[in-house]
């Protein structure tokens, strides 16, 4: 008798449970929100000088055209290339870690590959020497460890940088000419201008942002920019003649 009774409750739960709704909807996918636009230039353009790299033929043998100076890159409709447009203020302590993936900074051609690079605090930097002649790298950090290290052809040095900085200058020692920057982020919210001059930021969470666009010869810019859950938000950045 026992067992019957016991049959009938375990008979009773399960039709409980086989009626009980169930829900087979998936999860709505997150939502990203993304931070997009350009970065422009207004006014007469500086007179770029043609780069002389005659004091090493290895470097002069690599470009039977002039190699004009890269501070200043705009094309026929004012988009301005190698300007940085991060977030300055609005993450709170929201803290992010670091890629493992490294970024890499080539010389090539006797110049440095990109022209400003940008990076996280704490990520893996390449720098590769692609040359068939000698280069040194040397960054002047204000705000991190300076170093200073040769680069035979073909060799590879790994390095990284603890704290954020915007920019740190590069150089050669060996070659004069050779100049970059690299900028350095405690998180992923940063964009380097292409040659149209866009940038694009991924992923933001909500909220109000400072925001600023960076340029080695033409300064900052900034704007407040408020971010919603989802969607896209355009904006732009006027650099003007200095």
């Amino acid at each position: 008798m026992q067992i019957k009774k016991s049959v009938s409750a375990l008979a009773i739960l399960i039709g409980t449970c086989a009626s009980a709704p169930f829900s087979t909807t998936p999860a709505p996918a997150a939502t990203i929100s993304i931070l997009r636009g350009i970065v422009r230039f207004e006014g007469t353009l500086p007179i770029s000088k043609p780069i002389r790299m005659t004091a090493d033929p290895v470097c002069a043998k690599q470009h039977p055209a002039p190699v004009p100076e890269q501070d200043v890159v705009v094309d026929t409709k004012g988009d301005l290339e190698n300007a940085i447009v991060f977030v300055a203020e609005g993450l709170g302590d929201r803290t992010f870690d670091p890629p493992s993936q490294p970024a890499v900074l080539v010389q090539k051609g006797c110049t440095y590959s990109p022209h400003v690079l940008a990076v996280r605090a704490n990520q893996p930097l390449d720098v590769v020497n692609d040359d068939a002649t000698s280069h040194n790298i040397h960054p002047l950090p204000a705000n991190n460890r300076e170093w200073n290290k040769a680069e035979p052809p073909g060799s590879k040095i790994e390095e990284t940088f603890a704290r954020q900085e915007i920019a740190i200058p590069v150089k050669c020692n060996i070659h004069p000419w050779m100049s970059g920057y690299i900028a350095v982020f405690k998180h992923p919210y940063f964009a380097v201008t292409g040659k149209d001059g866009s940038f694009e930021l991924r992923n933001l969470p909500p909220g109000t942002y400072t925001v600023k666009a960076w340029h080695e010869k033409l300064g900052t810019s900034t704007q407040t920019v408020t971010i919603e859950a989802s969607g896209t938000k355009e904006i732009s950045f006027v650099f003007k003649a200095l």
